[in-house]
């Protein structure tokens, strides 16, 4: 928090910041850890996927008491790879369906009926997994209701073309910015 004050008070321009979830907590996780591979318990609608949502609300609240907001959430980083995750990295997994669910029927509401202002982004994972995973989720009206935009990352994209998933996925949903939020060079070790 002492960093991002001195950021906002350095900035000519207004901070854009983000916040994506890595897991919630082994209670809520159907493997009861918050490594490996696991999702939350239960179903969308739940006990479960409701208190994860309140989570994300009371991480906004938290924040905002010093003065610090947040442009947007995403639903989970990288849902998909929970599914390959290494044993004892914290993540949840989501399939588009599953994330669509969560969408809408507690998180959207959830920071819907919020103070704050903040805005929800699907995916945030590979571009590899566009346009379908736009289509499941952005294919229902009640979750698209809640979405501003799609977080991407770029780790996999020598694989497919920007024209098959971007180009595509903007075609499809042109309301729904879509945006890079995670990349980094060399995390292939053979590099």
């Amino acid at each position: 928090i002492p960093l991002l004050h001195r950021a906002l008070a350095m900035s000519k321009r207004p901070l854009f910041l983000f916040g994506s979830p890595w897991t919630a907590p082994a209670w809520m996780r159907s493997n009861g850890d918050v490594r490996g591979k696991g999702t939350l318990k239960g179903k969308a609608g739940d006990k479960y996927h409701k208190t994860w949502a309140n989570y994300f609300i009371k991480f906004l609240d938290e924040y905002a008491k010093h003065n610090v907001t947040f442009w947007a959430v995403t639903a989970q980083n990288e849902p998909l790879a929970g599914l390959f995750t290494p044993p004892q990295a914290p993540t949840i997994a989501f399939t588009a369906a599953q994330q669509r669910d969560f969408i809408a029927q507690d998180l959207g509401p959830a920071l819907a009926r919020s103070p704050h202002r903040t805005r929800l982004l699907m995916l945030d994972d590979q571009r590899i997994h566009l346009p379908h995973w736009a289509k499941v989720v952005l294919g229902n009206a009640t979750a698209a209701r809640y979405v501003a935009g799609l977080a991407v990352h770029w780790y996999l994209d020598a694989i497919v073309p920007p024209g098959c998933s971007l180009e595509a996925t903007h075609k499809l949903f042109p309301d729904h910015f879509l945006l890079y939020t995670e990349a980094c060079t060399g995390f292939f070790m053979f590099r």
